[in-house]
């Protein structure tokens, strides 16, 4: 059996290199969840956000949830 690895990307947003993350979305359907870390820090500690969590902290960001003006 093949362990599945996590392949990093962050937002195309991100294009200044300033202060990111990166996710690993393509273990979602293999293991259930989305790897998230820091983008300065790759060897640091990588939080595992459950898919469902993810998929809703994503919808509330688009839909100006965490707007703050």
């Amino acid at each position: 059996m093949k362990t599945e690895s996590p392949r990093w990307f962050k937002s195309s947003y991100s294009a200044n290199g300033g202060n990111c993350v990166e996710v690993a979305a393509n273990l979602a359907a293999v293991r259930g969840i989305v790897p998230v870390r820091d983008s300065k820090v790759v060897g640091g500690p990588v939080v595992e956000v459950p898919v469902i969590a993810f998929a809703a902290f994503v919808a509330g960001v688009q839909g100006g949830t965490f707007d703050t003006v």
